[in-house]
């Protein structure tokens, strides 16, 4: 299906689905503590603790503002590879775990040296729909998609 000399090549952008998710997400768990039967000071550290998340996750993985954001990833002849401002090109190995579905990409890897596994999630409406099946299809398909990047 695919070789490893047959360059592929996205990048996406900023999605509002996966920004209403989010919030959607947030307003429940602060509602959560508002609405639950503990203390005060337990509820303020959670709020404190959404606060904290929203300030950490919202601009480098939903809203891709961070330099550090994963926003590209690339498969040719040398590996994986995915792409940051800060840093560029990065070659990666896939975890197996990876999730490709038809309304949302699950990528997991990890950078060579690194232990732990990073995740990005790619929602359909941040890539043009050809762009995110080619995608998917190149996840599920590929040969040694988890090898190692060489």
């Amino acid at each position: 299906m695919s070789s490893r000399s047959d360059p592929f090549e996205c990048r996406w952008r900023p999605s509002i689905g996966l920004l209403a998710a989010y919030l959607g997400a947030q307003s429940l768990a602060i509602l959560a503590l508002l609405l639950a039967a503990i203390p005060a000071f337990l509820s303020l550290l959670g709020l404190l603790a959404c606060a904290l998340h929203a300030g950490y996750v919202m601009p480098r993985q939903v809203l891709l503002r961070s330099a550090a954001s994963v926003r590209g990833l690339r498969h040719n002849a040398d590996g994986w590879q995915v792409w940051s401002e800060r840093d560029g090109w990065q070659p990666v190995q896939l975890a197996p775990d990876s999730l490709a579905l038809p309304a949302l990409i699950v990528l997991r890897f990890r950078r060579p040296g690194q232990w732990l596994a990073r995740s990005v999630c790619v929602p359909a409406d941040a890539l043009a729909p050809d762009i995110h099946r080619r995608l998917r299809v190149r996840l599920r398909f590929s040969r040694n998609r988890w090898a190692a990047p060489g």
